[in-house]
């Protein structure tokens, strides 16, 4: 099956001049990523990745008023499409009922290109998770989960196509770096989501309210994408789809530089440091970027990220039958943590959702319980994560990595069951 994603007959050629304005999109390859003690893992993909056609929300203000004068219309129907769009979680230019018809299809090709589209979803927790398979305009594939709690719906996305950061229990570091996504890419995510909560697709309607990074990629890999979207979730209609930005949260493995960025724009999103070990001898090995930012490094600046935010850091634990689980790692993560004196860390241990095949498992409950303990006791906040997905292919990447493999098995076009591209 092949999809024709060129803007169409008649469609002005507008996004050539926001091209130029713009640069090179980021390779994905984090800083020192190139030598040293650990280089980020690429795809075989890497070296091919290509640039996806430009969206509204991968335009600014100027961009977007130049690219509708060009179709002949008043900079004031750029704020109709963000309203359409963001409020009401709809590119279908030709249902909009205050836009000129006459070139509905011209303009949905220029500011709404397909981006992604759905190939799989899964379900689990009788129906309140769901995880969406992607396919992109260039053959990858990602992953997101929409999920429905007592309080909240919470969408995790990913941000670039595969890792590199080759942590070896998960899933996605296996696929290494192809590329990163571009922001509308992202919001795509998210614009969908919502439209899905909305809906009623987690069993009643619901209002999506929190966004993590926590997908597919290191999002401060891709920081400019990460950035723009960020600002876009966060604003309001019709420039943004009006999540807070104290509901946002990015995950790093530890990007020191990112970290430090990230404090500077005056954005209060939520940090969380996928740690995973308390000494740097194991955290070499669980999580090989230590080897260029060692823990106390990330630890400084996740501490002055606290202090510049005042936003409370989540530690994120995998916790790893005999490897990271015992009652020494409990205290001496304890240790590390309270070496700042104050409450500055919310750690979160993970019941591990093991990925097929290898040899890092899930901890014992009891081993579980044990290191939450000793946390409580050292006076840490920690509370043991609800694992969502673990009836399905939970940890994040297996669903997009067995779809990988397939594809380079088959060498060719997705099954026929699988839907065309949506208008949702």
């Amino acid at each position: 099956m092949t999809v024709d994603l060129s803007l169409g007959e008649g469609t002005p050629n507008v996004d050539k001049d926001a091209r130029l304005k713009r640069d090179e999109p980021e390779t994905g390859i984090t800083p020192g990523g190139s030598s040293g003690a650990f280089r980020d893992v690429l795809s075989p993909r890497h070296a091919h990745r290509g640039k996806p056609p430009i969206h509204f929300t991968d335009m600014d203000q100027e961009e977007r008023a130049a690219a509708m004068a060009k179709l002949g219309y008043p900079s004031f129907r750029v704020k109709q499409l963000g309203q359409h769009y963001f409020a009401h979680y709809n590119r279908e230019v030709s249902s909009y009922s205050d836009f000129p018809q006459q070139q509905a299809q011209v303009v949905e090709n220029t500011f709404f290109p397909s981006l992604i589209r759905p190939l799989a979803e899964q379900e689990a927790d009788q129906g309140t998770t769901v995880k969406t398979l992607w396919g992109l305009f260039d053959g990858s594939r990602i992953e997101s989960v929409l999920m429905k709690y007592p309080t909240r719906t919470t969408l995790c996305i990913s941000s670039q196509v595969g890792c590199g950061m080759g942590c070896p229990f998960c899933a996605t570091g296996k696929l290494g770096l192809t590329r990163n996504m571009s922001a509308g890419e992202i919001l795509e995510q998210v614009r969908y989501a919502a439209r899905q909560a909305r809906d009623g697709r987690l069993g009643q309607p619901s209002r999506l309210s929190n966004v993590v990074f926590m997908g597919m990629g290191e999002a401060l890999g891709n920081y400019k994408a990460m950035m723009k979207a960020i600002r876009q979730i966060s604003a309001l209609p019709p420039d943004g789809f009006g999540i807070s930005a104290r509901n946002i949260t990015v995950s790093t493995v530890g990007i020191v530089p990112g970290i430090r960025r990230l404090m500077t724009e005056g954005i209060p999103v939520r940090l969380a440091v996928s740690l995973h070990a308390p000494s740097d001898s194991l955290r070499d090995e669980l999580v090989p970027m230590n080897k260029r930012f060692a823990i106390s490094q990330v630890l400084d600046a996740a501490h002055d990220y606290y202090v510049a935010t005042k936003r409370r850091v989540s530690i994120e634990y995998a916790l790893m039958k005999g490897i990271n689980d015992q009652a020494q790692h409990a205290r001496l993560l304890a240790k590390r943590l309270n070496h700042y004196g104050d409450d500055w860390v919310h750690v979160n241990p993970i019941p591990l959702n093991p990925i097929e095949g290898s040899r890092w498992t899930a901890s014992k409950p009891e081993d579980e319980k044990r290191f939450l303990d000793i946390l409580h006791q050292a006076g840490i906040a920690a509370t043991l994560r609800d694992t969502r997905g673990s009836d399905i292919d939970g940890a994040c990447g297996q669903l997009a990595a067995k779809e990988l493999i397939r594809q380079d098995q088959t060498e060719s076009d997705p099954p026929q069951d699988i839907p065309n591209w949506t208008k949702d």
